[in-house]
């Protein structure tokens, strides 16, 4: 395979992009697109988002010290784009997009009521990279959607239509290729049953 050089960049594709909802100190709520995002710990379960300093949301998170991770689905897809394209001082977005902000279990911050997970998050430290800041964050409480739990609470996210960011572009999440350990998994011995 022949491959071309490029400059250093943040080509790492395809991310997650999430709904991040926050509130200033005032109760005023904004919603956010964030694709900097992702697990940093699971004991303590631990992710961080990266956000620009002069975001409307970077001062509210910051005073407030948490924020909430919602995980759009296909049905949010416009949604997430115009929170990423349209600033909350210039416009309420869960008026102007319909969106029921709900309030949270563990975070002064709502959570969107149309997504079908969130997770509330709590801010525990925070780094100033360059042209963002990681906010590193403790993960104190997972909303989801009731329809994506069976009757054993396992949750089945392949039901939720999730999406992601890749390279300017929302793809769909549709086709699984394989579960955790299945490359090493023994193949099972099929009997044939003979006429």
């Amino acid at each position: 395979m022949s491959k071309i050089q490029l400059k250093p960049g943040t080509m790492l594709y395809p991310v997650p992009a999430v709904m991040v909802s926050c509130a200033d100190t005032e109760g005023n709520n904004n919603i956010i697109t964030i694709a900097w995002t992702g697990i940093l710990c699971s004991d303590p379960p631990m992710l961080y988002i990266s956000v620009r300093p002069e975001r409307y949301s970077f001062e509210m998170i910051k005073n407030t010290g948490d924020f909430v991770v919602n995980i759009p689905n296909k049905k949010l897809c416009r949604a997430l784009d115009f929170c990423g394209v349209k600033s909350g001082r210039e416009v309420n977005k869960f008026e102007h997009l319909g969106l029921t902000p709900e309030k949270s279990n563990y975070v002064k911050s709502p959570s969107i009521g149309e997504a079908p997970l969130s997770l509330e998050c709590k801010v525990k430290d925070i780094i100033s990279l360059g042209s963002h800041d990681m906010f590193i964050s403790n993960i104190v409480g997972v909303s989801v959607d009731e329809k994506l739990m069976d009757e054993k609470e396992k949750i089945h996210l392949s039901k939720a239509d999730l999406i992601c960011y890749s390279h300017g572009e929302y793809w769909t999440l549709h086709e699984a290729l394989g579960f955790f350990g299945y490359s090493i998994r023994k193949k099972q011995k099929i009997k044939r049953e003979r006429d």
